[in-house]
């Protein structure tokens, strides 16, 4: 798979048009447009222009590309700060106390058509997190609270969750704090304010289904987030873990240039946007997806680098903690995932206690519940939460045996504490600038 670091642009056929992609009105948000409208989304072929390309989780912007950087001529800092961005960018894409629910309770679903509530969750410091709810049409059997990615929204649930529902699992999916709707959006909250935002709503779902099993699952940075708090002093009480293509992208697994730059430029120009344009790294085979995270008004489409920085300090908090997740866990990682590197995913994956249920999906993006394969890696994950000791349907996990072990046999240690808070730790030059194109 593509490891260069260069400018990118997504081609219309790399990804294909999915039937079964959900359609929802575009609502204004604050201080973001919306970029189409669903039912355009067949009039164009080729390229398409939805004005910002959002892919996976970051924003990409049409910035120069590294090799550029590398040449004689000398760019502006401006352009090198997006060449940096970029090549993060083309590798990815919160315990307050509860005070209650503001609007649209986390209904049960009994007796009641499978259902899609909003509403929001009011923390301890007043900040409101608004949420979706997928409801069962009968009394729910599990219930799942569903972390996003970076740069994402509660809608990135919008494809999986009616499956999960139609399952008799309830899916409760919260705005993080600084995306979507919730407050200082496209500002960096910091990985301990997620950590307790995640313990909280935790709290909150489980209070209105205390019956129930509550599972925890996060694509992404939302399952970096997990991770964390998996490995925290106090996890809440979850019946298991789902860990969807984990953010643990950190400095341990970048090359000295990415640390050096990342740490420069942040530091230099925090507050500087970048918006997006093209880029033919795939988060997913869905065109139909892709499109709708690409306009969807609660996505952010202009990135800051001190939001860059604060996500690879969750990268690496991440992947510090992964020798010390707690409780029954699922993760999974598709072959095709071109956001986060195969060589940090073999760390943390190596790094993991044994007990952690791997699933490899040799065909599979980085948004593995969006793709046009979806229904296999949604089936394991239900199969999962309904059976947790027996083997996934598909086999995954024996596909994760032999994949780990055709990698390198050298494994690359998870950064201590110390390097994570060092803009240049030790590690390894990766070889991420090769370009491997299957």
């Amino acid at each position: 798979m593509a490891r260069a670091v260069r400018a990118y642009n997504i081609v219309a056929k790399d990804a294909q048009p999915d039937a079964g992609m959900a359609e929802r009105a575009l609502a204004p948000v604050a201080g973001n447009r919306a970029l189409g409208d669903m039912d355009d989304f067949g009039r164009d072929a080729g390229l398409w222009d939805v004005g910002h390309a959002f892919l996976g989780g970051f924003s990409i912007a049409p910035m120069i590309a590294m090799r550029p950087m590398l040449s004689k001529k000398l760019p502006d800092a401006a352009a090198v700060a997006r060449g940096v961005v970029l090549a993060l960018a083309t590798a990815l894409a919160g315990c307050a106390g509860y005070i209650g629910i503001r609007t649209g309770p986390l209904a049960d679903g009994s007796g009641v058509p499978a259902t899609v509530q909003d509403g929001e969750v009011v923390m301890a410091d007043g900040a409101r997190l608004p949420y979706r709810v997928w409801s069962p049409p009968g009394p729910a059997r599990a219930v799942v609270l569903a972390l996003h990615g970076f740069n994402d929204s509660r809608d990135a649930w919008e494809l999986p969750a009616p499956r999960f529902a139609d399952g008799g699992i309830a899916v409760v999916a919260p705005d993080q704090r600084g995306f979507g709707a919730a407050p200082r959006r496209g500002y960096w909250p910091g990985t301990d304010a997620m950590v307790r935002d995640a313990a909280t709503m935790a709290a909150v779902v489980k209070r209105r289904y205390p019956d129930t099993p509550l599972y925890l699952m996060g694509e992404s940075m939302g399952a970096a987030v997990l991770m964390c708090l998996a490995a925290s002093a106090h996890p809440p009480p979850a019946a298991g873990y789902v860990l969807i293509a984990p953010a643990v992208w950190g400095r341990a697994e970048m090359n000295v240039f990415l640390r050096a730059s990342l740490w420069l430029f942040s530091n230099l120009l925090p507050g500087l946007e970048v918006t997006g344009g093209f880029a033919d790294v795939r988060p997913s085979d869905n065109r139909d997806a892709l499109r709708r995270l690409s306009t969807d008004p609660l996505s952010i489409h202009e990135t800051r680098l001190d939001a860059v920085r604060g996500l690879v300090d969750l990268m690496d908090s991440a992947l510090a903690s992964a020798p010390a997740l707690r409780g029954r866990t699922l993760i999974l990682y598709g072959g095709h995932d071109e956001l986060v590197p195969e060589e940090a995913t073999v760390a943390a994956w190596r790094a993991l206690p044994a007990s952690v249920l791997r699933g490899f999906y040799p065909g599979g993006y980085h948004l593995l519940l969006r793709d046009r394969e979806r229904e296999v890696p949604t089936s394991d994950v239900i199969a999962w939460i309904e059976h947790p000791n027996e083997p996934l349907p598909s086999g995954a996990e024996g596909a994760a045996a032999a994949w780990l072990a055709a990698q390198s046999p050298t494994p690359t240690p998870p950064p201590t504490t110390a390097h994570a808070q060092s803009p240049l730790p030790p590690a390894r030059v990766s070889r991420y600038a090769e370009n491997t194109d299957p």
